[in-house]
This record gives C-alpha cells, sequence and structure tokens, in this order.
C-alpha cells in the first residue's frame, strides 16, 4: 500500500499530476545513480543531486509507485492532517480515520474512535486494517483464478 509518514504535502492527490513530475525526477536521479553517471559529474553536483534525492524520497518515497490516485485514505490524526482531509472531500474520496475527542468526526466517512496519539494503538489498528486489506486482496485473487474442474 502507499504511505505518507513524513509530513502530507499539500497537493498531493488534488495537484497529482505536478508530484508525478517530482517522482518522475527521483526516478531520473535513481536512474542515473545506476547507470554509473555520479562518476562522471563533478563532485560538487553529486552532493546536490544527492540531496535533492534523500528530499524526494523523504517526502514522496510512499507514494513513489502510484500511478493513479487511491480508492480510499487512511489517515490516523484527521486534525494534524487537514490538508488531506481537504484533498480527499475535495476529490470525493472516503476517508478512514482513527478519531479522538479533539477531531471532528463529520469530515471522516468513516471513523474509527481510538486515541491517535498513543503509538500501541496505532499500531493495533493499522495492522488490523493492514490485515483485512491483504485478505480482501487475496479474494480477488481466488476469485479472478478459474475454479478446478473435478475428472470423471
Amino acid at each position: 500500500m502507499f504511505y505518507v509518514n513524513n509530513r502530507w504535502l499539500g497537493g498531493t492527490l488534488t495537484n497529482f499530476r505536478t508530484m508525478q513530475t517530482r517522482i518522475k525526477r527521483l526516478n531520473d536521479i535513481d536512474a542515473m545513480e545506476k547507470n554509473g553517471q555520479f562518476d562522471v559529474l563533478p563532485k560538487k553536483e553529486v552532493i546536490k543531486l544527492c540531496a535533492e534525492r534523500e528530499k524526494l524520497l523523504k517526502n514522496l518515497g510512499g507514494i513513489r509507485e502510484m500511478k493513479k490516485l487511491p480508492g480510499a485514505l487512511f489517515i490516523v490524526d484527521p486534525r494534524k492532517e487537514r490538508i488531506a482531509v481537504a484533498e480527499a472531500r475535495t476529490l470525493g474520496i472516503p476517508i478512514v480515520a482513527i478519531v479522538d475527542t479533539n477531531c471532528d468526526p463529520d469530515e471522516i466517512d468513516y471513523v474509527i474512535p481510538g486515541n491517535d496519539d498513543a503509538i500501541r494503538a496505532v499500531k493495533l489498528i493499522a495492522g488490523k486494517l493492514a490485515d483485512a486489506v491483504l485478505e480482501g486482496k487475496q479474494g480477488e485473487q481466488t476469485e479472478d483464478e478459474p475454479a478446478p474442474v473435478a475428472a470423471e
């Protein structure tokens, strides 16, 4: 699954085309390093490219392989990540969120009441949600495969 664990960049969903160009730049820098072009460039330029790569990885590493907008968003703290909530609202993407007493549950489509400040609570809820996603994906794979025909 795709994730953002550092900070939500404004326009990640609403300005997705521009984000794709930044992701392409990250892939280009990685390709330059693999092809050996870093060996040809001056040391200062290589340092600048590495710094740019680290910054892009930190902000966009979790959505690097995302080719289209997600079908749903899981947010741990909707009050802190209000930009993500606003973008999902604008695009009509359903939001699943852990909602504490300090958050507004009216903005969230699927509310999970819980403590979004406790690491153990977040681990438990996120783990169960990930298990449900994996179980659903396994169900899709078995439905796509044809049923075995019994030999007579």
